[in-house]
C-alpha cells in the first residue's frame, strides 16, 4: 500500500496541458488550505496589530528568498542541468548535491548575519511600529524565527530540479500543502502555547515539511560519475551568470511588498492586514493559472531552446500563452462582480469585521485587475530563463518597481490631497464612511506596476520568440467580451437575489455568490462556445483525454 503511494507521487505526467492541470490541481488545494490559513488568522486576530506585525515579520525573510535563496534557483539551474545531463549524464546528481551543501552554507551565513541585525532592519519593514517597544520587541522576535524559512524553502527548490526535470509534478506540488499545513498547526497549537513566536515557528515546520517531502526521491537517484571541483565550479559560475539578474529580477516583487508594507505602517491599524490579504486572495488565481502553466511548460521550453527548435518553442509559448489568458480574463471580471462574496466568506469570520471586508474586497478588486498581466509576466520570465536569458526580466522588473512605488506615493498624495477623487474611489468601492481607505492606493500601485511590466515585456516579448499573434488577439477579444456579458450576468443575479447588501449569514453570502457565479460561468462559456472557441475546444479534450487514460496525450 506504502509502495502504490510513493509509486503515485513519483509517476512522471507527461503534455503541457495534463502537467499544467495536475499543477492547478495540487495549487488548488494548496490555495484552499491558504485560504483555511488566512480564516483562521482573520477570525483570531481581525485587522489588527497582531497581523500586522506577522506579516511585517515576513518581510525580510521573504526578502532573502527572493534574493540569496534564489541564486541557484530551479529557473537558474535546470538550463544548466539539462545541458550536464545531455554530455554527462551521470554527472548531472553529483553537480546537483554540490550545489545544496553550497546553498546550505552560504544562506546559513547570511541568515546568522540577519538575525544578529533584526533589530536595525526591522526599522526598514515596518518604519511605523518601532516607536512602541512591544511591537519592536515582537517584531524582532518574529523576524529572527522566519529567518529558518527561507533556508529549508530554497534548499527544497533546489531539489525541485530534480522532480521537475523527471517530470514528478504530482510530488514537487505536495511541498506547498504541507507549508501551509505547517502554518496552520502554528496558529491552531503552537499560538496558545507560546504566543506571537508559536505563529513563526508554525512557518518553520510547514517549510521545512517543504523540503523534507522531496529528499527521499533526491537521495534515491544515484550518482554514477563525481563531478570534479574544478569543472563543477565552471558550472556553477554559469547558474550565477544566469541567476543573478534572475534574481534581481525575482526581488522586483519583494521590493515592492516590503516598502508598500513599509508605507501600510504608517497608516491605520490594521492596513498591513488588509493589504496582504487581498494580495493572497488575488495570488490564489495566479498560483493556479499562471504558475501551473508557467511551471508546465519550463522544462519543454528548456528542452526546445537547448535544441535549437525555436519554431516548436515558440508554438509552444503560443499555445500556453493563450490558455492563460483564457482562464484570467473570465476570472478577473467575476472576481470583481462577486469581491465582497468572496472575502465574507473567506475572512469574515471572528473577529474580522465587515468594515474589514469592505476595505479588503475593495483592495482585491484593484489587486485583481493586473491578474491577466501577472500570468503572462510569469510566462514571459520563464521563457527567458528557458533561454538562458535572464537580463530582459530583470529590466522589465524594474519597470514594475518603478512604476509600483511611484504611483503608490503619487496616488497617496492625490488621495489626501484631492476630496473628490478619494470620495470618487470610495464610492465606486463601497468603502465610503469605512476608516484607513488609504491603503487601496497601494494596492493599486501594485496593480499598475504588474500591467505596466507586462505591456513592455510582451512587446519585445514577441519579437524575441517569433510568437505567433493572430490566435492570441483573437482569444483575447473572444474572452474579453463573453466574461463582460457573463459578468454582467453576474452582477444582475446578485441584485435579483439581494445579495449586493446582504451580509445576514455566511450561508447566505456564500449562496448568493455561488448562485451568481456560476451563472455567470455558464453565460460566459455559452458564448465562447457560440464563437467556437478553440481554447474552450482544446480545454474540454485535454480534460477527456485525462478522465481515460487509454487516450493519446499531447
Amino acid at each position: 500500500m506504502v509502495g502504490r503511494i510513493i509509486r503515485s507521487l513519483t509517476n512522471p505526467v507527461r503534455g503541457l496541458h495534463e502537467a499544467a492541470y495536475v499543477l492547478a490541481a495540487f495549487a488548488l488545494l494548496s490555495q484552499l488550505l491558504a485560504l483555511v490559513r488566512d480564516r483562521l488568522l482573520a477570525g483570531t486576530f481581525g485587522a489588527g496589530g497582531v497581523l500586522d506585525i506577522y506579516y511585517a515579520g515576513f518581510r525580510i525573510p521573504d526578502f532573502l528568498f527572493a534574493t540569496v535563496a534564489s541564486l541557484l534557483s530551479l529557473y537558474a539551474l535546470m538550463p544548466v542541468l539539462s545541458r550536464l545531463e545531455a554530455e554527462h549524464p551521470g554527472r548531472m546528481i553529483s553537480f546537483l548535491r554540490q550545489c545544496l551543501l553550497w546553498f546550505f552554507v552560504g544562506m546559513g551565513v547570511v541568515a546568522a548575519v540577519c538575525f544578529a541585525l533584526a533589530p536595525l532592519l526591522v526599522h526598514l519593514t515596518a518604519p511605523g511600529f518601532v516607536s512602541d517597544p512591544t511591537e519592536a520587541a515582537n517584531l524582532i522576535l518574529l523576524t529572527r524565527i522566519l529567518l529558518l524559512q527561507p533556508i529549508f524553502l530554497g534548499a527544497s527548490n533546489i531539489l525541485a530540479n530534480l522532480t521537475q526535470m523527471r517530470h514528478r509534478f504530482v510530488l514537487y506540488s505536495i511541498s506547498p500543502l504541507l507549508y501551509n499545513l505547517g502554518i496552520i498547526g502554528g496558529v491552531v497549537f503552537l499560538y496558545p502555547i507560546m504566543g506571537i513566536a508559536g505563529l513563526g515557528w508554525g512557518v518553520v515546520i510547514g517549510a521545512v515539511l517543504h523540503f523534507l517531502i522531496q529528499l527521499p526521491y533526491f537521495t534515491r537517484e544515484r550518482a554514477e560519475e563525481a563531478v570534479p571541483r574544478g569543472e563543477a565550479l565552471r558550472y556553477l559560475r554559469q547558474v550565477l551568470v544566469l541567476s543573478i539578474p534572475r534574481t534581481f529580477a525575482l526581488a522586483s516583487t519583494q521590493v515592492t511588498i516590503l516598502v508598500l508594507t513599509a508605507l501600510a505602517s504608517y497608516f491605520a491599524v490594521g492596513s498591513i492586514s488588509v493589504f496582504t490579504f487581498a494580495y493572497n486572495l488575488q495570488a490564489v488565481p495566479i498560483a493556479i493559472i499562471g504558475v501551473s502553466y508557467s511551471v508546465a511548460a519550463f522544462p519543454t521550453l528548456a528542452r526546445l531552446f537547448a535544441s535549437g527548435e525555436g519554431e516548436k518553442l515558440a508554438a509552444h509559448v503560443e499555445n500556453a500563452l493563450r490558455h492563460l489568458l483564457f482562464w484570467s480574463i473570465p476570472l478577473t471580471v467575476l472576481a470583481i462582480v462577486l469581491r465582497a462574496q468572496l472575502v465574507r466568506v473567506i475572512l469574515g469570520t471572528g473577529a474580522f469585521d465587515w468594515s474589514a471586508t469592505r476595505l479588503t474586497a475593495a483592495a482585491l478588486a484593484l489587486f485583481i485587475v493586473s491578474l491577466a498581466a501577472q500570468n503572462v509576466t510569469l510566462l514571459i520570465a520563464r521563457t527567458y530563463y528557458a533561454a538562458g536569458n535572464s537580463r530582459k526580466p530583470l529590466y522589465y522588473g524594474l519597470i514594475d518597481i518603478a512604476v509600483s512605488i511611484g504611483s503608490a506615493l503619487a496616488l497617496v498624495a492625490l488621495f489626501h490631497s484631492n476630496p473628490t477623487l478619494r470620495l470618487f474611489i470610495e464610492s465606486l468601492l463601497r468603502v465610503d464612511n469605512v476608516a484607513g481607505s488609504t491603503v487601496l492606493m497601494l494596492a493599486l500601485g501594485y496593480a499598475l506596476g504588474s500591467i505596466a511590466e507586462a505591456i513592455v515585456g510582451y512587446a519585445f516579448f514577441v519579437r524575441d520568440f517569433h510568437i505567433p499573434q493572430a490566435r492570441v488577439q483573437r482569444l483575447f477579444w473572444q474572452s474579453f467580451g463573453a466574461s463582460i456579458i457573463g459578468g454582467a450576468a453576474a452582477y444582475g443575479t446578485l441584485a435579483l437575489l439581494g445579495g449586493t447588501g446582504s451580509i445576514a449569514t455566511v450561508l447566505g453570502v456564500f449562496l448568493d455568490g455561488l448562485v451568481a457565479g456560476l451563472v455567470g460561468i455558464a453565460v460566459t462559456v455559452a458564448f465562447l462556445y457560440q464563437l467556437k472557441n478553440e481554447e474552450l475546444i482544446e480545454v474540454l479534450g485535454a480534460f477527456r483525454r485525462r478522465l481515460l487514460p487509454g487516450t493519446p496525450l499531447v
